[in-house]
């Protein structure tokens, strides 16, 4: 429980976080935030670490000469990347051979049926699109690897995909992050970028909800 508290603390309040780590480590930030980045992209059991919220709060600091930005964007993008194509091949490797269980903690197979089903609907775009949505985004590229989807074909969607990510976000944050309002909500800008990074996983939650509902309608009135 305390665990969840100080992570949930970690995500609201990573502004200030980051700012203490610059402050601690130095240079060693730049290490620090590409662990991270590629942990969260690269492990299918550390879905839960900050991914929008982190590039965003990095590129406010950027904004303050704390980090310099072309190096830190370089550095997110190339974790975000090479996060995926772990991941890409630990599923295309070992997938089968990963125990995810219905009442696992962070293996859900909830969580992988839905990846599946979104991979399934979107296709190649999936892996550009889940770039934006928690939890999703970790599991995307296991679920290409698990699939043996073409390497070739992946690599080109990944790239673009985390190009996109990490320069929407730590750009963003450069440009918006240290507006007053934005300085001095930044809590609610985080809660704010989280619900509309999860809004599409929601959406379909209650979607797929809706139609399990029509389709056992249907069987009772048959």
């Amino acid at each position: 429980m305390e665990f969840i508290q100080s992570a949930v603390s970690f995500v609201l309040h990573v502004d200030q976080h980051l700012l203490e780590i610059v402050s601690d480590y130095g240079t060693w930030t730049y290490g620090i935030l590409f662990l991270i980045i590629f942990l969260e992209t690269g492990l299918v059991i550390t879905p839960f670490l900050p991914g929008d919220s982190l590039l965003f709060a990095a590129g406010a600091l950027a904004a303050q000469d704390s980090l310099r930005l072309v190096f830190l964007w370089i550095l997110l993008v190339g974790a975000s990347i090479i996060g995926d194509n772990v991941n890409y091949w630990i599923g295309r490797k070992l997938g089968r051979k990963i125990p995810f269980k219905e009442n696992a903690k962070v293996l859900k197979k909830e969580y992988l049926n839905r990846t599946e089903r979104f991979y399934e609907k979107y296709g190649t775009k999936a892996i550009i699109i889940a770039r934006f949505i928690p939890i999703i985004r970790t599991i995307t590229p296991f679920v290409a690897g698990l699939g043996k989807m073409n390497y070739r074909k992946f690599l080109p969607f990944d790239i673009f995909g985390g190009l996109l990510w990490v320069s929407i976000f730590v750009f963003g944050g450069y440009y918006f992050g240290n507006l007053p309002f934005v300085k001095d909500n930044f809590s609610l800008v985080v809660v704010v970028i989280i619900l509309i990074s999860v809004a599409p996983f929601i959406i379909e939650y209650f979607r797929h909800k809706k139609r399990k509902k029509n389709q056992s309608n249907l069987t009772d009135y048959r």
